[in-house]
């Protein structure tokens, strides 16, 4: 007997501190659910999705800058203008200066002489388009209005330094048109103080008119 039992191989006991398994387990592995099932639940959510389009607010076409033809009494005025500080500067021997003025004057010829092309404009609930720059709202500060050479041009600041403010010129488009399009991004600035350049045209266009008005 003992001679058997050394003859067969001892076999690993089986351990008894083993958690016995819980009685509740499930017999049966899930069904898969099909993958119809869940299609008309998907359809419902996608369909009640918000759309966010981008609306045109409003759009029109205007020449880019203002303009109003001059008669010959503005240029015959300039040119002695011109001449008359071009002679102090060379007694003075600023041929520099004499330069600068020479090309200050040719650049404002050109500008009263060539009329600006138009320019296509467009305010869309995103920001402001000029021909083919963009500015969004958070790039924008506020706007007004002021008229040059009798003409309403609306201004918008930009809170960057440059390009500081945009130039758009109205058109046929009334400006409380604009302001009520612009009014739901934008505030609206009823006074600005004149800078030094401009009040100092001013006081120059009326001390030294260039041609009657």
């Amino acid at each position: 007997m003992d001679t058997a039992q050394k003859d067969q191989p001892l076999l690993p006991k089986e351990p008894l501190d083993l958690p016995k398994p819980p009685l509740d387990l499930p017999t049966e592995l899930p069904k898969e659910i099909p993958a119809h099932a869940n299609h008309g639940k998907q359809e419902d959510v996608k369909h009640h999705e918000p759309a966010f389009e981008v609306k045109t607010l409003l759009a029109w076409t205007a020449p880019g800058r203002p303009f109003r033809k001059r008669r010959k009494e503005f240029y015959a005025s300039s040119l002695l203008i011109m001449l008359f500080i071009e002679i102090i500067l060379f007694l003075f021997s600023q041929y520099l200066l004499m330069l600068v003025i020479f090309s200050l004057v040719f650049v404002s010829f050109a500008l009263v002489t060539v009329p600006p092309h138009n320019f296509r404009y467009r305010i869309s609930s995103e920001g402001v388009m000029i021909e083919d720059h963009f500015f969004l709202w958070e790039e924008l500060y506020d706007f007004y209005f002021k008229k040059r050479d009798t003409q309403e041009v609306l201004y918008i600041r930009t809170r960057a330094l440059l390009p500081g403010a945009l130039t758009l010129t109205l058109g046929e488009i009334h400006a409380d048109h604009i302001k009520n399009v612009l009014l739901p991004y934008l505030p609206f600035r009823e006074v600005i103080k004149p800078t030094f350049m401009e009040k100092a045209g001013d006081w120059l266009g009326r001390t030294i008119p260039l041609e009657r008005p």
